[in-house]
């Protein structure tokens, strides 16, 4: 099976098996006994025996197979928020681009590429809206995609049709979408990212964004991007490719230094 794929049983939904590496393997029914042959029974006085025994049935059940996109990037935002427009900026992949809601269907995969030894892969999703989490909309099909990714970039529309919609706004209506899919995701690490800002004059949309951010207590990275302008995108992703880096690391060093028990705390080798 692809890397990526969920298995689970067709009729509890019970959880088989999530293959999210290259060369895993899961068990996901076990097979039958064999049966002895004939041969088994040969012998000197019984040369052409006509004795065997039968095999044991295996298990048999039927499965629900599930195929998530794998992306290092997972990218959100509300209908229009500017994601096909930035994934065509900083990578070769090209999703249809309109001025109306919903012009992305599927998630559309980019590789962005920083020099040849640099690469990461960005996943656009289709748009959130109110009510996506009761069924409402396209995206809510597609968010289960982003639960592999390891950083969230938050895409949010300095400049709505809307008059009356904020940047906040946009932001806490999709975080409360997040949190009833799955709270795991307002765990991952996630940048927000301001769109669109050659809108409007340049002063007018820092000063948006800043507010923005003041209002919510954001903590983490903020950016201010124009990606039809390119402004800002190429410093995005510099950023973005050194905390992928940054996450690989720690990950390695997790693997390779175990955190030691409290129960058997380490003690210094006397000889």
């Amino acid at each position: 099976m692809p890397v990526g794929t969920v298995i689970r049983d067709a009729a509890s939904e019970e959880l088989i098996g999530d293959l999210s590496a290259h060369g895993e393997r899961v068990l996901v029914a076990k097979g039958g006994g064999g049966g002895l042959g004939n041969i088994h029974f040969k012998s000197s006085v019984n040369r052409a025996p006509r004795q065997f025994t039968r095999g044991r049935p295996g298990e048999q059940r039927e499965l629900a197979l599930e195929l998530r996109v794998l992306a290092d990037v997972g990218l959100l935002g509300l209908p229009n928020a500017g994601k096909s427009t930035f994934l065509r900026a900083v990578s070769a992949a090209r999703p249809k681009v309109a001025d109306y809601p919903f012009t992305t269907l599927n998630p559309s995969l980019g590789v962005v590429r920083l020099g040849h030894a640099s690469s990461f892969v960005i996943a656009d999703i289709p748009g959130l809206i109110e009510g996506a989490s009761e069924g409402t909309g396209l995206g809510i099909q597609f968010l289960k995609h982003l639960q592999r990714t390891r950083l969230l970039l938050h895409l949010v529309d300095l400049a709505p049709l809307a008059l009356d919609v904020r940047p906040v706004d946009q932001v806490r209506q999709l975080e409360q979408e997040m949190r009833k899919f799955d709270t795991g995701l307002m765990d991952k690490p996630r940048w927000l990212v301001f769109s669109k800002a050659d809108l409007l004059p340049g002063e007018e949309a820092r000063q948006r964004a800043e507010e923005a951010v003041a209002e919510l207590g954001w903590e983490m990275p903020w950016m201010l991007i124009s990606s039809v302008t390119h402004s800002g995108t190429d410093e995005l992703m510099q950023k973005v490719s050194a905390a992928l880096e940054r996450m690989a690391e720690e990950e390695a060093e997790a693997v390779v230094q175990p955190p030691v028990s409290a129960d058997f705390p380490e003690q210094p080798f006397e000889p």
